[in-house]
This record gives structure tokens, sequence and C-alpha cells, in this order.
């Protein structure tokens, strides 16, 4: 889809594009197990950042590799998005899907920015190439059924004054939540319950439009005193919110009676001495969160403890630490840094300061982590060399069969290499759909489910 007039606030009804019609070069999938494909001219599987591309060669995507692919744009690049949960069920796989996406845009100038929430639907999956030759009479039909499968997307957007550095999302009651860190110092809540109304109705969406102002925030805090990127919603305690910022301070938010309010306490956590780069809460234990730094440490806090933190790992990577992951049922922590490394922890052994496992795939600062929600033993990962990596721990050397030549030297728990964005700033799973990733780059959205996950 093309991008969206600056003037416009709210668009329905787009149509987003499929990579089986857009078909574009600059997309590779790398399956790690795959033996390669049979076609015209050689194939050979393509590694980034262990050759470099020759002259007059191009990537050229196998689609085979994808079970579904779906690509869109939003007119200003989105720095940062959550996953909404829906209300279509749980471990859902049946085409076509459907999700809800909350993101924030970092456009040329403040009042530019919009915060976004995004329905897609109609996604369905990767199309089998037709074997064979077909009669006028098949095309036209297939015509049709491709027209019938073209995927739709709805968009709700609110001006935010404001480039928007961090989004998180959760639902409290029956409220929809979205915390947002702007660059303008301040971290603010809204309640988007009128933009989710507007994306399933264009009853809904034509009052949305015609009463469309500034988006006004149900609460904000503007006591960090700078800007900042951290923040994290609790998955234990409805309404909790912790966020930190480029000063090195971290506050904890206690939702108050009614909703629309929360206790801040003035005094901020502070044993970083640099700038907080990411934040997660434990999903088992509602006092604890884990926090990461410029200054190369990830800690470990009680919000009943402040200011310190109870543990940490000091110089756990060698550069800055951009974004850590908690996984949901095993006792790890996911670092990546601007070293290009990824790292597990396992917080029995937290204490030697030593991970657990240790990937060097990238060759760009990481700039996203998530664990699978579904899978403890699987990871994904972005790097600011333009490509998304998926990992399954699991995976021994033992396990691995025969390999096409190039690959043969990879690590064993490398399933995936995604490309095709420039500039991939985040990475999420959905936690409703098994193995489907969204990331937001430069370029757009990238909707995929590969054939490893």
């Amino acid at each position: 889809m093309s991008a969206p007039d600056e003037d416009t606030f709210a668009e329905e009804g787009v149509e987003m594009e499929e990579m089986d019609d857009a078909g574009s070069d600059d997309d590779e999938g790398v399956d790690m197990a795959e033996e390669g494909a049979d076609g015209e001219g050689e194939k050979k599987v393509y590694v980034p950042g262990i050759e470099p591309l020759q002259p007059g060669e191009e990537l050229e995507m196998d689609r085979s590799a994808y079970r579904m692919y779906h690509e869109c744009q939003t007119g200003a690049p989105c720095l940062s998005f959550d996953v909404l949960r829906d209300r279509d069920g749980e471990s859902r796989e049946q085409f076509p899907l459907s999700m809800l996406l909350c993101a924030g845009t970092q456009a040329d100038t403040a009042l530019s920015n919009r915060l976004l929430v995004i329905r897609m639907h109609n996604l369905h999956g990767t199309a089998k190439d037709k074997e064979g030759e077909e009669s006028s009479d098949e095309e036209s039909d297939d015509d049709e059924e491709d027209e019938d499968k073209k995927p739709q997307m709805e968009l709700a957007m609110m001006p935010h004054y404001g480039g928007i550095n961090r989004v998180r999302v959760t639902r409290r009651g029956a409220q929809s939540l979205a915390a947002v860190w702007s660059e303008k110092g301040q971290v603010e809540i809204f309640d988007l319950q009128p933009q989710l109304e507007a994306v399933h109705s264009s009853a809904a969406m034509a009052t949305f439009i015609k009463q469309q102002k500034e988006a006004t925030p149900l609460f904000s805090f503007s006591g960090h005193m700078s800007e900042g990127f951290a923040v994290d919603w609790s998955p234990t305690v409805p309404g909790r919110l912790v966020s930190g910022d480029c000063k090195k301070n971290i506050h904890v938010w206690e939702p108050r009676e009614g909703g629309t309010s929360w206790q801040i306490d003035q005094r901020p956590f502070s044993s970083h001495s640099k700038s907080v780069e990411d934040l997660q809460w434990s999903p088992t234990e509602a006092t604890v969160f884990a926090s990461c730094s410029v200054d190369q440490s990830i800690r470990i806090w009680d919000m009943r403890a402040p200011p310190n933190s109870m543990l940490s790992a000091d110089g756990a990577h060698s550069s800055d630490i951009n974004v850590i992951s908690w996984n949901r049922s095993e006792p790890f922590i996911l670092s990546g840094g601007d070293d290009g490394l990824l790292k597990v922890w396992d917080l029995r052994q937290f204490k030697t300061g030593q991970p657990v496992a240790n990937f060097k795939q990238h060759s760009a600062p990481i700039t996203s982590v998530e664990w699978s929600p579904v899978d403890s033993s699987v990871f994904a990962a972005s790097g600011a060399d333009d490509v998304v990596s998926q990992w399954d721990l699991s995976v021994e050397s033992c396990d691995v069969g025969a390999r096409v030549e190039g690959v043969k030297d990879l690590p064993p728990q490398l399933l995936f290499l995604h490309q095709g964005q420039s500039e991939i700033k985040e990475i999420h799973w959905h936690p409703q759909i098994p193995g489907v990733m969204i990331s937001t780059a430069l370029s757009g959205f990238n909707v995929f489910r590969t054939i490893s996950v």
C-alpha cells in the first residue's frame, strides 16, 4: 500500500502488499536446514555477513521458505510497535488470519507524528507455485481467487506531538492501554478504545475521523527529566508499569483505583551509571524486574527494596546493551548489544557473570530480541545488519542433517535468517498465532511465518 497523505488521520480498507504479488528482489529467506531448490540457473544459499554479493548477483526470495509473508507501509516509519491481544482465540493457525497492532511514528517533524492502531486481516498463506500450463478459464478463476485473498488493513491514527520512541500495550479490565515514551521526555498512557472501535467498524471510523484531534493521554509523567526508551507493563499485576530514561533512572508506576491515574515514587531506582535501554518484568514474580544499560550491565531489581538492584552482571557485553527479553517459562534472560552478540543468562547462575549461551551471527548492533511465547527454547533477534534471525536452543549438533554448502559452519541452533527490510528496529512474536512474527523497519512492516518455526 502507498503511504497515507500527511493530512490523513485515519484510513480504512487499505490493501497490503503481498510478497507473492510484490516479488521484491531484496528479500531472501534462508532456512538453515534446507537442501536447496531446483530450477533454472545456479541457485545457492546466501548467508549475510559471510561473503558479499558479487557484481551482477541479486538476492531472490525463496517463497517455499515461508508459510506466510506480507508487507505493508503506514506512512512515516514506526520505530516501535506492540501486538494487541484480540478476542479471535488462542493458538490459531487457520488462514486467513487477522491481528491488531499499536505503533508510533518517527516522522520528519514533531507535528507529523501519529499513534496508530492497525488492524490487518484476510492474511493468507504463501501461495504454492502452480504446476503446468493453465487454460484462460482457469487463469480467470485464479484471478478472482487472488482478488479474494488480498490482505486488508485499517488504520486509526491519532496525531501525537513528538516522535514516539517506544510503545507497549496491555489490558486492564475492559481497557486497552498504550504506554508511550516520546522524544518530549514524557511517558504517556493512552486509552485505545476509540481507535479499536474505528478499525472494526466503518461507521465508527467515519465518526473517529470527523472528531479527530491531537491524542490526549489519560495520564502523563514528566519526572524522568529526559527522554528514554525503556518501558514495560507487568504481566502479573494489571496496570503496573516500569519506565527508564537516558539519565539512568528507573521509576515504578502503581495503578490507582478508577483506571485513569498512577502513583509514581519520585525516588528512582538508580544503580545504573548510564542510560537505561530496556526493562522487563519477571513473568512469575510480581515485584521483580530486569534492566539493561549503556553501562554494559544487566541488573535484577525488587521494587520492594529501592533504590539499588539485587543482582547484577557487570560487563555483560563489551559495549552498550540495547535489549533484553525474559523467558516466560524458564529462568532465562536474553540480551543483545552493540557488539552484535546475543547472550542467554541463567538466573540461577547470574552471580557468576557468565552467560550459558553466546551467539555471534549478526554483523551489527542488535536492535530487538524476544523469546517465543509458545516455545521456551525458541527466540528471535533483529540487527542493524537488516537481518532477523530465529534460533532454537534445544537443537544440538547431532540433530542437524546434511546442510548445503556455505551453512555448514553456522551454529546448529540457528534456524532461519530473514532479510528484505532496511533498518529493522523492533520485532515481536504474535502471542496468539504460533510462529508468526512482525517486524518494523524504515521500509515498513513485515508479517511472516517461516517453515522453521
